[in-house]
């Protein structure tokens, strides 16, 4: 198909800046219904991650594949499963599945981890907040990790039901700058290109206005369980975050490495930088309560650093941990708002002590600090 002759405002981001990439892979890249795990595309894919890593780029990966790894060997029948069927072949394909990239990755010195997550767990703020930790320990420790939705508990009320919108809040969650969805379509079109000969693909597109989404119509392979509705999905999370998205088809050996060479595909352009759209997401919550510093938390704040409970001479409110909060200068005056680590109960316990007291007084070696930096805009 032609590409759709645009003139963008922003040129098309490049894979090889990354500084922390998210890599969805599609179910049926990574396994075939009659053979199993396609093992020589996975052991092309991590010689990608390989070189990815080499240029000092962080990367995620959100895997599909568990269900269907399961099946095959439990002997399921084709077509829908039920719940409970999809749950036990889950719990056998997710072995399956994380060893399946240890022993693709591991003979070239990457350590994986695996992370299962439901909807909840990005959508309650003390899981997010626990998710994101984790996420930031594993990455600062030069791990690879395998992101999956958790397949064996989630029921459809929290289920996110399609890998593209898990991986773009996984994207917002670990503050990526690019986020790739290897599927079964090269990019986004103006219409459905099976049904439309005339459709034209898009190279960029800087923002998504009411006609891009009406543009957005039923999935163009049957094997995709979300289809081009939800890719727009996952992209509109993806770029508000400040994460730049690309839709390619990726049934190729090395499609990282295509894609730093031009294949096929549409880069949905970012809007600012991840850390400067998660400021604007913590700053436009309702604060549930008050922390008061002293002059040198104060100082010591301006200069970039975290909150420590040792500076807090006042905590007022009621909040849960991961809820909002402001931070007040010792006059009272609102200095910003930050995502606390702890609850108001826990936080009034621990003011004004060192972070090495707090596992005396709460009975538990909690985070050193009260509000991270990251957490927290000024």
């Amino acid at each position: 198909m032609a590409t759709l002759t645009r003139d963008p405002k922003t040129a098309a981001p490049d894979i090889r800046t990354a500084k922390r990439l998210v890599v969805k892979i599609g179910s049926a890249l990574l396994v075939d219904r009659k053979t199993g795990l396609n093992q020589s595309w996975l052991s092309a894919l991590a010689l990608d991650v390989v070189e990815a890593k080499a240029r000092g780029t962080d990367v995620v990966l959100v895997s599909s594949g568990s269900i269907a790894l399961g099946r095959k060997v439990l002997g399921l029948p084709d077509g829908v499963l039920t719940l409970e069927q999809s749950q036990a072949a889950a719990a056998v394909g997710q072995i399956r599945l994380a060893r399946a990239y240890e022993e693709a990755l591991a003979p070239h010195g990457i350590t994986t981890g695996q992370i299962l997550v439901t909807l909840e767990d990005t959508e309650d703020r003390r899981r997010y907040l626990n998710s994101r930790a984790t996420m930031e320990t594993l990455l600062g420790l030069g791990v690879v990790p395998i992101v999956n939705e958790n397949d064996t508990v989630a029921t459809d009320e929290i289920r996110y039901g399609d890998n593209d919108r898990l991986a773009a809040q996984i994207a917002v969650t670990a503050g990526a700058d690019q986020l790739v969805l290897l599927s079964d379509v090269d990019g986004f079109y103006t219409a459905n290109p099976k049904e439309d000969p005339t459709a034209t693909r898009f190279d960029v597109v800087d923002t998504i206005t009411p006609d891009i989404e009406a543009m957005a119509g039923d999935p163009i392979s049957g094997l995709s369980k979300g289809g081009m509705k939800t890719k727009l999905l996952a992209a509109k999370t993806a770029v508000a975050g400040g994460c730049a998205m690309a839709i390619m088809e990726g049934s190729m050996l090395r499609p990282l490495k295509a894609l730093a060479e031009g294949a096929a595909r549409t880069w949905f352009v970012a809007q600012g930088d991840p850390q400067l759209a998660r400021k604007r997401w913590i700053n436009a919550m309702k604060p549930r309560g008050e922390l008061v510093l002293d002059a040198g938390a104060v100082t010591a704040l301006r200069a970039g650093k975290s909150l420590l409970p040792a500076g807090v001479t006042r905590v007022t409110g009621t909040f849960g941990r991961g809820e909002p909060v402001s931070i007040l200068s010792p006059d009272g005056v609102v200095l910003g708002k930050g995502l606390v680590r702890y609850t108001a109960v826990e936080a009034k316990l621990i003011a004004g002590h060192r972070s090495s007291e707090i596992a005396a007084i709460l009975g538990y070696q909690g985070r050193a600090a009260l509000v991270h930096r990251d957490d927290m805009v000024m």
